[in-house]
Order: C-alpha cells, then sequence, then structure tokens
C-alpha cells in the first residue's frame, strides 16, 4: 500500500534512495578493503619469500628459517616428495601448509584458506604465496610464505558487520526525517486546522503564517490574501444586495399603495386615475432603470475576460454627442488622437453617465475636454450648475447614493450611473474623480485612463 501523507512519502523515499546508496558503497567498500588488505599481505608475503629463495641459494639454515611480523609461517618442502625441509619458529613439526602440486613449475601461487575449527568452533584463515626454486642449497624445493589473514577480509563478518551498521543509519535516518519533515510540516497542520474554522461567516479570519520564510509561509501569506479579497467581495455582495433590496422596496411600496388606493376608491375620477397610471409608469421605468445597472454591476464584478481594444477617446467623445437631444449647450474643445486600451462599449456607457448626469445639473452649458497629460489621456466634463459639495464628492460615487437634488431633478434614476463608471475606470487602470470646475464654476468629473501609442483601432 501506497503512503498517502507527504511526510510518510518522503521518508520512505528518503530510506529508499538511502538503501540503494548504501548498497553501492557496501558492495564497493567490501570489495576495495579486500583487495586493499589482500595486497598489502601478499606483498610481504612475496618479500619473505623471495629473500627466503636468496638466502637458500647457497647455503642451508642451522635452525628455524626466521621469520617476522606479520609473515611468520614459512616453510621449504621438497620438490618431489613434499616433505617438509625447513621451517619458521611458528610451523616448526608441522605438516606442510599445502602440497607441491599445487604450485607449478615456474610460476608463482597465491591462495587463502582456512583450517578446520577446533573445539571453540573457531579456524585459523591464512593467505599464501609459494615459489618454485631450483638449483637451491635444499636443491629443488617450494617455499612458502603465509600470514594470518584477517576474519573480517576472508570471511563474511565484513559483510554483516557493515551490514548492522547500515541498518543502525537506516533506522536513524528514517526517525530523523520523520521528525524533521513532521516539524516542517506542523504549520500546514495549524493552516489546515484553522481553515477548517473559516466560513462565509467569519471570513475575517487568518492563517497563521510560520516565520520560515519558506514556501509554506509564502502559501499562507497567499491564502491570507485570497481571504482577504474575498471577505471583500462578500461584503460588498451583501452590501449591494442590502442596498438593492432597499431601493427596489421603495418603488415597489409605492406602487404598491397608488394600486390599493386606486381599487379602493368606490367612483375613481377619470384624472386622478391618469394621474395614478404616470405615477406608476414613473416607478416602473425607476424600476426597470435599477434592474438594467444592477444587471450591468452584476456582469463588471464576474466579468473575467475584459475585452482589450484600442480607443480613441476624441473620437468616442464626438461620436456620443452625435445627434443627442441637448437640453443644454455642449461644447467640445479641439483635440487629437488620444488613445488608450479598454473596451469601447464599457468607455461609451462611462461618456454617457457623464454627460447625463452634467446635462440633469447645468444650468445652460456643458464643455467636455480632451488631453494628454503625460502617460495618461484626461477627460474632463464640466457644468455650470451648482456644482458637488466637497464633503459629498466621494459619496456619490457609492451604490445607490442620490443627493437631494438629484434625486429632484431624476426621480427615475437608480442611482448607480457613477459607481458604475468608476468601476469601469478602475478596471481599465483608471480613475474617476469629481471636483469644482474651473471653467464653468459647477462641477467637473476628471476620467484619467493611460494612454497607449497612437495606432489604427481594432476591429
Amino acid at each position: 500500500m501506497r503512503p498517502r501523507s507527504i511526510r510518510a512519502k518522503v521518508t520512505v523515499w528518503s530510506i529508499v534512495m538511502l538503501m540503494v546508496i548504501m548498497g553501492v558503497a557496501l558492495f564497493l567498500t567490501s570489495l576495495l578493503l579486500r583487495q586493499i588488505v589482500a595486497s598489502q599481505l601478499l606483498t610481504k608475503a612475496d618479500q619473505a619469500a623471495l629473500q627466503v629463495a636468496e638466502d637458500i641459494a647457497e647455503r642451508t639454515y642451522e635452525g628455524p628459517i626466521p621469520a617476522t611480523e606479520p609473515i611468520l609461517r614459512i616453510q621449504i618442502l621438497d620438490r618431489e616428495t613434499g616433505e617438509v625441509l625447513a621451517a619458521s619458529q611458528a610451523l616448526t613439526g608441522r605438516p606442510a601448509l599445502t602440497g607441491v602440486e599445487t604450485v607449478g613449475s615456474d610460476l608463482r601461487m597465491d591462495a587463502t584458506f582456512c583450517t578446520e575449527a577446533d573445539d571453540q568452533g573457531m579456524e585459523d584463515c591464512y593467505m599464501l604465496v609459494g615459489y618454485p626454486v631450483y638449483g637451491s642449497a635444499y636443491g629443488d624445493v617450494v617455499i612458502l610464505a603465509a600470514t594470518t589473514a584477517p576474519h573480517l577480509v576472508v570471511t563474511s563478518t565484513l559483510e554483516l558487520v557493515m551490514f548492522g551498521v547500515s541498518l543502525t543509519l537506516l533506522t536513524a535516518t528514517a526517525a530523523v526525517v520523520w521528525w524533521g519533515v513532521g516539524r516542517t510540516l506542523s504549520p500546514v497542520r495549524r493552516i489546515s486546522a484553522e481553515m477548517e474554522h473559516i466560513s462565509a461567516t467569519n471570513l475575517h479570519r487568518r492563517l497563521p503564517v510560520p516565520n520560515t520564510d519558506d514556501e509554506i509561509a509564502v502559501l499562507a501569506s497567499t491564502a491570507n490574501a485570497s481571504l482577504e479579497r474575498l471577505e471583500e467581495a462578500v461584503t460588498r455582495q451583501r452590501r449591494f444586495i442590502s442596498d438593492a433590496s432597499h431601493e427596489l422596496r421603495n418603488p415597489i411600496a409605492g406602487m404598491i399603495t397608488k394600486i390599493e388606493v386606486e381599487l379602493a376608491a368606490p367612483h375613481p375620477d377619470p384624472r386622478e386615475r391618469e394621474q395614478t397610471l404616470q405615477d406608476l409608469l414613473s416607478d416602473t421605468l425607476r424600476l426597470e432603470n435599477i434592474v438594467t445597472d444592477l444587471l450591468e454591476v452584476s456582469r463588471l464584478e464576474s466579468e473575467v475576460a475584459k475585452e482589450r481594444r484600442t480607443v480613441d477617446m476624441c473620437a468616442l467623445v464626438a461620436e456620443e454627442l452625435t445627434d443627442r437631444h441637448r437640453r443644454v449647450v455642449i461644447r467640445t474643445h479641439s483635440c487629437g488622437e488620444a488613445w488608450v486600451k479598454g473596451s469601447r462599449v464599457r468607455l461609451a456607457r462611462v461618456l454617457t453617465n457623464l454627460i447625463a448626469n452634467a446635462e440633469r445639473h447645468a444650468r445652460s452649458r456643458i464643455d467636455v475636454t480632451v488631453d494628454r497629460e503625460g502617460d495618461n489621456i484626461v477627460v474632463e466634463v464640466h457644468d455650470d450648475g451648482s456644482g458637488v459639495p466637497e464633503s459629498e464628492r466621494e459619496r456619490i460615487f457609492e451604490r445607490f447614493s442620490r443627493l437631494k437634488e438629484s434625486r429632484e431633478r431624476d426621480p427615475e434614476g437608480s442611482g448607480l450611473g457613477l459607481a458604475i463608471s468608476r468601476e469601469i475606470a478602475e478596471a481599465k487602470g483608471g480613475t474617476l474623480v469629481a471636483g469644482q470646475s474651473s471653467l464653468l464654476g459647477g462641477a467637473v468629473f476628471t476620467l484619467t485612463l493611460p494612454a497607449v501609442r497612437s495606432e489604427p483601432p481594432q476591429t
């Protein structure tokens, strides 16, 4: 069964990788260690055997063959009979280490062998070299030189020891990795526990951000930023629903009241009935405007892939003013090309809202200017009305916010036009603000959008 948790996966994969590495290392270490030890010991045995061959070239030994560490076992065997002719102190009176037939006539021989186990189950292992020597003081002989071989080298003890060390290391590594990964992932568990308590009713809560400056901290910070945006969106949505309910309730309540009064009248006056129908029509138009603007707001908030075309604001202003029914005089100041990126329909909606708003409040004149200021295109709509009080210049951009004068001049308005216009401007990377007109003395609405290089509009 495959591990499911990251902690288990990391631990298992770490152990598997370490096992492979240690397996290769164990094999190579065992092989190299055996070769190194064997090479060193056999080299010393070679030197001892060659020294004996040099000594017996013209004389025989009067006593045991001189031997030094680590080569303490030396024998001289008769080439024909295999009889021990001379031996070192350690092998005096002992049989031949090996038969002469194992040594070729003119080749060096080396071998490793072990004696039979004694009563304690112990056995001796030797590394042996043999040289045939002809015409020595002993005649034709075979010289054997042997040394005790370490049990770690000639038996499986080395592998067992290394396996035990490896197993201990693997166990320790698994414990350390398990603990380390668990400690590293502990912030994730805290984040997960906190996420379980976050719902639509408590979006103000935030995830704990560890002081580790790693990917987990980045993830927690990103999640908190998303939660903040989500909280803002939900708050806006709730406020929007509340405001929309309030704005829709008023005309509906008025319509119901008028209908009930009309139905209750025993002999309705035709003129009163006509007035009632006119009032109902006005309320219905207001409802239609509110619903239309609500749909526009909904599209703005849910829009993901926004239309991005090249639009000439000078040409767009001219188009919006063409054949427009004018209650007041509207003047445009000449301008060159003023290219911006955005949706032509959306930008036209902004201009329509601003010009219509100016027409409602202007006494006799509206001026529209389009200029380029640095990297921005600035569109200003001036009117000679009473202006907007400084304390109200931000509130008028709130949804369903309408000043008293605005309600009197346009009772059928929805109170969403300026809010929609600002949201469109901000979606295009621009701004929309209200101020005091220096040209006409009334209000001025300034639309600022990022400029782009002059080019033909995309179709």
